[in-house]
């Protein structure tokens, strides 16, 4: 599907085929493939790594235009089929694909941006200040990412403390693996940020330049509250699985404890119970039934005495 803006009073708005100056590309049907490779001039492959979710960060300068590919995170979605089931919590990651021309800037993503909603792409004063705008929006959706991350961790943290079966740990596997790849992902935007700072091609205003320093501020403290959420995950998967297993032996423990207790008095009414001559003359005694009942419930009361006693 194909987009067109451009920048009107400092705003992103529509605009048709004759005043856009940005078109954003998502879901590439086979004629935009070719208007891109074949009346703009940007290489096949190229485009291909916009949208391959491996591809690393990175700037390459034609002599038409300037590739830009940034990672971002994809748009995460919980539907009630997979909210139970791991993949309710597989955080992935994506790229996004800018060709900054003289004239227009070509954007190409899997899903789109909400550039008229968003904050961020107001008071815009260029179209380079909107294409660093756009990085920075990728970064913001990562700490957006992190900020669910974390409160999905806490709610897993109370239903561990609780549960006896290993699905909730599985969950927080996924969340580990995620944010492993959100990592790899923030630091690779972080090299891109770096080679953008230090090259002279792009021609940066001051205020531009002012901008994308504080996108790079961004995404080091991104970077960083990453590992603390990764290290604070993998650290806590082995004594979150040691509680689940408490809970088991716990289970364990309480039916032991049952079985047992059923098992003594049991045993006194099954001694009572054999075809021989009970002591006591209990065959004649019309008491005889609850006598052995009552030893039955005596019994049970000395098991439970000595068992809290021996503090098992």
């Amino acid at each position: 599907m194909r987009q067109l803006y451009t920048i009107r009073n400092q705003r992103v708005v529509q605009a048709d085929a004759d005043d856009a100056t940005i078109e954003f590309y998502t879901g590439l049907t086979e004629d935009e493939r070719r208007h891109l490779v074949s009346d703009l001039e940007i290489d096949n492959h190229t485009i291909n790594s916009a949208l391959d979710p491996d591809e690393l960060s990175r700037i390459e300068f034609d002599d038409a235009f300037t590739t830009l590919i940034v990672k971002k995170p994809r748009t995460y979605t919980v539907s009630k089929e997979s909210e139970s089931s791991a993949a309710a919590y597989d955080f992935k990651v994506t790229s996004l694909g800018i060709f900054v021309f003289a004239d227009k800037v070509i954007v190409v993503g899997d899903n789109e941006i909400p550039i008229l909603s968003d904050r961020r792409f107001s008071r815009l004063s260029s179209q380079k200040a909107f294409v660093l705008q756009l990085v920075g929006y990728c970064i913001y959706h990562f700490m957006d990412h992190l900020r669910i991350i974390s409160q999905v961790s806490n709610e897993l943290e109370n239903k561990i403390s609780l549960s006896m079966e290993n699905k909730y740990l599985l969950f927080m596997f996924s969340l580990s693996k995620g944010l492993v790849y959100y990592l790899d992902a923030i630091n690779t935007n972080g090299m891109l940020l770096r080679r953008m700072t230090n090259n002279q091609r792009l021609a940066l205003s001051e205020a531009e330049a002012e901008l994308l320093e504080d996108i790079s501020i961004d995404n080091q403290q991104c970077y960083r509250s990453a590992e603390i959420y990764s290290s604070i995950v993998s650290n806590m998967m082995d004594a979150r699985a040691s509680i689940v297993n408490n809970n088991l032996n716990s289970l364990m423990k309480t039916l032991n404890i049952i079985t047992i207790g059923i098992m003594v008095p049991t045993f006194v009414v099954s001694a009572f119970s054999m075809n021989v001559d009970l002591p006591f003359d209990l065959k004649a005694n019309p008491w005889a039934f609850w006598l052995i009942l009552g030893l039955a419930a005596v019994s049970l009361v000395l098991f439970s005495i000595y068992w809290k006693r021996r503090k098992w």
